[in-house]
C-alpha cells in the first residue's frame, strides 16, 4: 500500500524544569494516501503533538516520521522547510492569514515562496477560490471576511500548491455549527477531487463524524484506531 505518512515508535518528551512530561510514547501509525483521518482525545492526550511531529514543526525524542517516503530526521533545516512548502499544507485554528493581503494574495503567498510565476499564481488562486465559493471576495482582506470565509481562504491556501498532505488543527473550533458543516463538506470534496490526505486534530464530534478513520489517543498512546468506510 502507498502511504503518505508512516510513524514508527514515535515518542516525545518535554522537560519542565526537572520534570519529564511524556507527550507521546511508542506511536506506530501508517496513513494511506487519500486517507481522511481524525486524531481525537482529551486535552493533553498528545494529538496536537503528533500533528506537529508529522508536519515537521517539532522533532521527536525517539522514533521517526516519514512523509512521502522521506525520513524527516534525514533532512536539515532548509530541506525540511522545503518539504513542508511543497508537500504539506496547514490549516490552523486561528486561520493565520496575513492581514494586509487580500484573499487572493493570501492564497498566492505559498506559490510565491515556491517561485511560481505571477500570472500562473493569479490564475491558480482564482480557480481555487472559485472552488471554495469565494471568487467574488478575492479582493477582500481577512478583516473584511467572516470566520467561515477566512477558514475557506486558509483551506484554499493549503490546497493550491497541490500538497500530498494537509494537517488541520481544530479547524472548526471558531465556527458555528452550520459553517463548520459546510467547511467539512468542502474538505471532503478537496480530499476526493484533489487526492489529498487529510489529518485532523480535534475535540469536535462533527469532524469525527465526517472522518473515515478515527484514532483516539490517551496519555500519549493510541488506544483506538477505527476505520469507518
Amino acid at each position: 500500500m502507498d502511504y503518505t505518512v508512516v510513524c514508527r515508535k514515535l515518542g516525545k518528551v518535554y522537560r519542565q524544569n526537572t520534570i519529564a512530561v511524556h507527550a507521546l510514547a511508542d506511536i506506530d501509525l501508517e496513513i494511506p494516501r487519500q486517507d481522511f483521518l481524525c486524531l481525537s482525545g482529551p486535552s493533553g492526550s498528545g494529538k496536537s503533538t503528533l500533528l506537529n511531529l508529522i508536519g515537521g514543526l517539532d522533532k521527536p525524542t525517539s522514533g521517526e516520521v516519514e512523509v512521502d517516503g522521506i525520513r524527516l530526521a534525514s533532512l536539515d533545516k532548509g530541506a525540511l522547510a522545503k518539504l513542508r512548502l511543497r508537500r504539506i499544507g496547514f490549516v490552523f485554528q486561528a486561520y493565520n492569514l496575513i492581514p494586509v493581503l487580500t484573499a487572493r494574495e493570501n492564497v498566492e503567498f505559498v506559490m510565491q515562496l515556491q517561485g511560481v510565476p505571477a500570472e500562473q499564481r493569479a490564475e491558480k488562486a482564482m480557480a481555487i477560490l472559485k472552488e471554495v465559493g469565494l471568487s467574488d471576495l478575492a479582493d477582500r482582506r481577512p478583516g473584511e471576511l467572516s470566520g467561515g470565509q477566512q477558514q475557506r481562504v486558509a483551506v484554499a491556501r493549503a490546497i493550491v500548491s497541490e500538497p500530498s498532505l494537509v494537517l488541520a488543527d481544530e479547524p472548526t473550533a471558531n465556527l458555528d455549527s452550520r459553517t463548520a458543516q459546510a467547511l467539512m463538506e468542502l474538505l471532503v470534496h478537496m480530499n476526493t477531487e484533489h487526492n489529498v490526505t487529510f489529518v485532523f486534530s480535534t475535540h469536535d464530534k462533527l469532524v469525527m463524524d465526517f472522518s473515515r478513520r478515527l484514532i483516539k489517543l490517551h496519555d500519549g498512546r493510541i488506544v483506538e484506531d477505527v476505520r469507518r468506510g
